[in-house]
């Protein structure tokens, strides 16, 4: 598997953030990986070879922020207007935001990339908070996965105990469990027909105020809903069955063959 690394700093020029509050120093909660060889990271540039013979048959997920994939779409606007379709992790649409009252992290970490890329990207579906809030792993889950799981599965308790003690259960009061945004572009993959989605074009708010990085799209019924500058429209996840994500999570964390 080729490493390929990505954008340094986001296209706002500031110095990037992290939380290791959250997601721990090593961004698995209390586990620190054994030391390793430094594996070769490939220069951004190989990953438009990876692209260019078959972009068709090319499907992008991006979890965190744009700022790479929205350099794509500057320095390569051609190929990527071929690309299949992209599954995106960002934004919170008529939802309270998780780092401002009205921003999703991903999207206000770099809010320029994410609005050149609700701009030029086709065929995207989105996944805000309005549903990856609500992916909770609970602690009576990790607890069986911990007994039942094998081999790398072993390492959720540890994680999800991390998230939840140290920061989810002391910042949202009552929450249930730990919310795994990143899952669900991919669980939609598995078994799409568990979200419901709106369609709409969407705006990212660039101004360095209080809308910073807010996503906006136009969900009224009207005949033509607005397009901000003639933007693709894409699908928007506002709710899911968490009942058939919890199934198909533990189904498939719990497999025998799980590495």
């Amino acid at each position: 598997m080729k490493i390929i690394e990505g954008a340094s700093r986001p296209m706002t020029a500031e110095e990037p953030l992290f939380f290791p509050e959250i997601h721990g120093d090593h961004g698995l909660g209390p586990i620190i990986p054994p030391e390793m060889r430094i594996c070769k990271r490939e220069n951004f540039c190989e990953l438009i070879k990876l692209i260019e013979p078959c972009p068709e048959d090319i499907i992008i997920v991006a979890t965190g922020r744009l700022t790479t994939l929205a350099t794509l779409f500057l320095l390569y606007p051609n190929i990527m207007d071929r690309i299949c379709s992209y599954y995106i992790m960002g934004g919170a649409f008529l939802f309270p935001g998780n780092v401002t009252p009205v921003s999703e992290a991903n999207f206000y970490g770099d809010p320029i990339a994410a609005n050149i890329v609700m701009k030029y990207a086709k065929n995207a579906s989105i996944y805000p908070l309005n549903v990856t809030q609500g992916a909770l792993i609970t602690p009576e889950m990790a607890n069986i996965i911990d007994k039942q799981g094998t081999g790398q599965a072993k390492l959720i308790k540890p994680m999800i105990d991390f998230y939840y003690e140290n920061f989810y259960k002391k910042e949202y009061p009552g929450i249930g469990g730990s919310p795994i945004h990143d899952l669900l572009p991919f669980i939609s993959f598995i078994n799409d027909s568990i979200f419901e989605y709106k369609k709409s074009a969407v705006w990212i708010s660039t101004t360095n105020d209080v809308t910073r990085g807010q996503s906006v799209a136009d969900f009224r019924k009207i005949a033509e809903p607005t397009r901000f500058d003639d933007r693709p429209i894409q699908r928007i996840a506002v709710g899911f069955n968490y009942a058939a994500f919890k199934e198909e999570f533990m189904r498939t964390i719990l497999k025998p063959d799980c590495p």
